[in-house]
């Protein structure tokens, strides 16, 4: 039995009109009317143009670049439906910015990522939905129930689909001891060994290979993360893969394409061949070159927020 409300709507912000719209045509839905822009001196501005009262609103948006002005329309438009009378409001959120600083890795540093759980449940959502949270721990933050979702239900089957199962030449390799869990999944998936890259972090965005844990050599590899920012440490990891330890294809994917600043240049010049994310954060023109596929997630987020609005379990969407 419902107990929110007898309606289903799904709004959306402007980071990714285009996911929300796609979840909308899946669900047999259009997407709601809401003018979110901004006043002339820069502050956001939200309208919704049609009754929420009492309807089980889903608000799809990723706070990707820029990151400020998503995460306020974000908080803006929930407070907006909240003060509409919303039965529920989940905060659909493919890419949850902010969560690299989910603790304090030094004195006075602060811990971003529980600063926008704060927020978002004071600006009242009821309900999380992501996917590939950067720390698992970050769902401890809420006091409201968070659905993480998982990029390697997508990702496993797909390239079980182009290498195969259980093949002796295809190898797993995490680019960081903290990946190593997210690439021990694919390993379970496709049945094929893992290797794993120790590093050592100068500072911020540059990172140091220093050795190869496990067999590559003569294998197809393929790098395993949850995002790409700057790449620096995916291809920094892919050549030390081939001219340490003698791959001899290398391929990576990640759920979160960001791919800032000097991204594109640093994986067209690299030996991967080919890298995969998926479309949790829209890629502009200038950023889908060919060694770049773009898997999609709507369907994925189409069934768990079907299974939520229904009150059926998501959990075996995380299988």
């Amino acid at each position: 039995m419902i107990s929110h409300g007898t309606k289903i709507k799904i709004f959306s912000g402007n980071s990714h009109p285009q996911l929300a719209k796609e979840i909308a045509e899946q669900l047999g839905l259009s997407v709601g009317k809401a003018t979110v822009g901004k006043f002339s001196d820069g502050e956001i501005s939200v309208s919704i143009g049609e009754t929420v009262r009492g309807c089980d609103v889903f608000v799809v948006q990723s706070t990707c670049n820029p990151v400020n002005d998503n995460l306020m329309e974000l908080l803006i438009m929930i407070d907006a439906f909240r003060r509409a009378s919303a039965g529920r409001i989940t905060a659909v959120i493919p890419y949850f910015g902010y969560a690299r600083q989910d603790r304090k890795a030094k004195a006075r540093d602060p811990i971003s990522a529980r600063l926008c759980a704060n927020l978002l449940e004071t600006a009242g959502a009821d309900r999380v939905l992501t996917m590939d949270l950067h720390a698992a721990q970050i769902q401890g933050f809420f006091n409201i129930p968070v659905d993480n979702l998982l990029g390697t239900t997508l990702l496993a089957p797909f390239f079980a689909e182009q290498f195969g199962e259980k093949t002796n030449d295809f190898v797993v390799v995490s680019p960081d001891l903290g990946s190593v869990s997210r690439a021990r999944k694919f390993t379970e998936k496709l049945e094929v060994p893992l290797a794993i890259i120790d590093k050592r972090r100068q500072k911020a965005n540059v990172s140091e290979v220093m050795n190869i844990i496990g067999e590559v050599k003569d294998k197809k590899v393929m790098l395993v993360d949850d995002m790409i920012d700057t790449a620096g440490t995916l291809c920094n990891a892919a050549a030390a893969l081939v001219n340490i330890g003698g791959a001899k294809d290398v391929f990576a994917c990640a759920t979160h394409g960001v791919l800032s600043g000097p991204a594109i240049e640093r994986i067209e010049s690299s030996p991967i061949s080919k890298c995969y994310v998926l479309d949790t954060v829209p890629l502009s023109a200038e950023k889908r070159i060919d060694k770049i596929e773009v898997l999609p997630v709507s369907r994925m987020f189409t069934e768990a927020i079907k299974r939520i609005y229904e009150e059926s379990s998501v959990s075996d969407l995380f299988s």
